[in-house]
């Protein structure tokens, strides 16, 4: 029985990167849309991590084109100062879930955005 894999054990799906893709898609989410971007260019065959890395470079890339104009429009609108930390925060919600979802081996789509990447990918 040493010798013998356990089911949980079972082999996981592979990218073309070498690693699981559980992993991968984890990575996609790591430095927001740069792994994002990184993992799109990388890897050409595995639906799962193709569509997780899209959803980060589309996801973070948006929310932070947002936050710079929030941002720039804020020094002279100061009302609008805590719209940026609202979509901030949205950002490191989005963050974490997008990680955890992805390692858990999960296509979940962001609001939105994950449309989005979906239709981007076909």
């Amino acid at each position: 029985m040493d010798g013998e894999a356990k089911p949980e054990e079972a082999q996981k799906p592979k990218t073309s990167i070498g690693l699981e893709e559980n992993v991968v898609g984890l990575l996609c989410y790591l430095l927001i849309w740069v792994t994002g971007l990184i993992f799109l260019l990388l890897e050409k065959e595995n639906r799962f991590v193709r569509f997780h890395a899209m959803q980060s470079l589309v996801t973070f890339l948006s929310l932070m084109v947002v936050v710079w104009i929030l941002s720039a429009i804020a020094m002279f609108v100061w009302v609008l100062e805590p719209l940026v930390w609202i979509v901030n925060l949205v950002i490191l919600v989005f963050w974490i879930v997008g990680m955890v979802k992805a390692y858990q081996g999960e296509m979940y789509k962001f609001p939105v955005f994950g449309s989005i990447a979906e239709s981007l990918l076909k």
